[in-house]
């Protein structure tokens, strides 16, 4: 049996457990081979027929099915896919399959690819008809001489499949941006110019290949600031063509980034709010701690949205609900952090817009709360309303 695991550089993953059993009893061993998988997001969608195979039933003909295997690095075979079997025919079409070329072989186009044509038997004991190889390489080639043999190929398309959180889907937004788009649409409107310092972190930067867990997204160091939410988007979509996503996943930089603008306005006249979207894996847990600890006591909050499908135990730590967050014995002076998994606001029908809804209320609704005990625990009053805005030269007109 073959299991595919994600190697993560920033994680320590034990695959080793002891087997259980009859107590002294010694109840055998388990060989593990292990491979490293090329990084080859393709896939390929293929369709076979078969032509005059040999019949193998003693009434009627033969039930056949192909069995398509993989060669590994030491000369053995695996298994990768095996189609349906198509009932009483010596001339099949099975149904066009899709696999990722990882599986099939490796991402290399030039590896031993074998096929096995079975008669299927209802005890199992099936029939061996044929076997032909080829390769990846050969079969991408298409209808063509090179790959006819009792069992022809019809048909071979390519597709590259979307591995990452953060893929640009041409139809719609990918969970990033929605989260993105959902709160700041709403969040904008309470920014006076619109204009907004936008962060990535955990990747490495051109041209040098450093990581940077404090990069400005529009790529401007100076001036990281982006015109509206559409800038921010914009600019999101600039960097993921420019950056190379890597690990370890540092959060204490960004917050302590905001924390230094916060901790230079504390009369009350700006409240920062500190927008995370991440996958959910987090390097520097005690320093995020730490920086969120000491940030409860300036005028900022904190809302974490997670995305795709991890366990988000150390987001839920953060949030700080259950339990208030604390560092080296000291607690935060007050909850700063609101956190929630996207996925749990998704709508079931696929309408993005009711779903980015839903996210933006959840997400808020800790905010003017967090904003008050700020002001109130500094006795902050809030400033004397300006006069209404006239436009010179109209005289002041009001509407019952």
């Amino acid at each position: 049996r073959k299991f595919i695991l994600d190697y993560f550089f920033e994680e320590r993953q034990n695959l080793q457990k002891p087997l259980g059993g009859i107590p002294g009893k010694k109840c055998g061993t388990i060989i593990v081979k292990a491979e490293e998988l090329g990084n080859c997001r393709e896939s390929v969608m293929m369709q076979f027929c078969g032509n005059k195979l040999d019949k193998k039933d003693f009434f009627g003909k033969s039930d056949p099915f192909l069995v398509f295997y993989r060669s590994n690095e030491d000369g053995t075979f695996t298994i990768c896919h095996k189609t349906e079997v198509v009932k009483n025919t010596l001339n099949p079409v099975w149904q066009a399959f899709k696999i990722p070329v990882r599986a099939l072989c490796n991402g290399d186009y030039d590896r031993t690819i074998k096929v096995e044509v079975y008669d299927w038997d209802r005890d199992g004991s099936h029939d061996f008809i044929g076997e032909f190889s080829t390769s990846y390489r050969e079969l991408s080639r298409g209808q063509s001489q090179f790959n006819v043999y009792e069992v022809t190929l019809l048909s071979f398309l390519v597709d590259v499949e979307p591995t990452s959180l953060h893929y640009m889907n041409p139809y719609q937004l990918n969970a990033y941006a929605m989260a993105l788009k959902a709160v700041g649409e709403i969040i904008q409107d309470y920014d006076s110019d619109k204009m907004f310092p936008a962060l990535g972190f955990g990747a490495k930067l051109p041209p040098d290949g450093r990581v940077s867990h404090e990069f400005a997204l529009n790529g401007n160091p100076q001036n990281p600031y982006c015109n509206c939410i559409d800038g921010v988007l914009e600019a999101y979509y600039q960097s993921l063509k420019s950056v190379h996503l890597y690990g370890p996943t540092n959060f204490s930089p960004v917050i302590n980034h905001v924390a230094r603008y916060a901790a230079s306005v504390k009369d009350g006249s700006q409240y920062f709010v500190l927008l995370i979207i991440t996958d959910g894996v987090i390097s520097d847990m005690a320093q995020t701690k730490e920086s969120i600890v000491n940030a409860a006591s300036l005028p900022m909050s904190i809302i974490i949205v997670g995305v795709g499908p991890a366990e988000f135990d150390a987001m839920i730590e953060l949030d700080g609900d259950e339990v208030r967050i604390s560092s080296r014995g000291r607690y935060a002076e007050r909850d700063i952090v609101q956190f929630v998994p996207f996925r749990d606001y998704i709508d079931r029908t696929g309408n993005h817009i009711l779903s980015m809804a839903r996210l933006a209320k959840d997400v808020l609704a800790e905010i003017p709360d967090q904003f008050l005990s700020y002001m109130r625990t500094r006795g902050i009053k809030p400033s004397p309303a300006p006069p209404p805005y006239t436009p010179p030269g109209h005289p002041l007109q009001t509407q019952i």
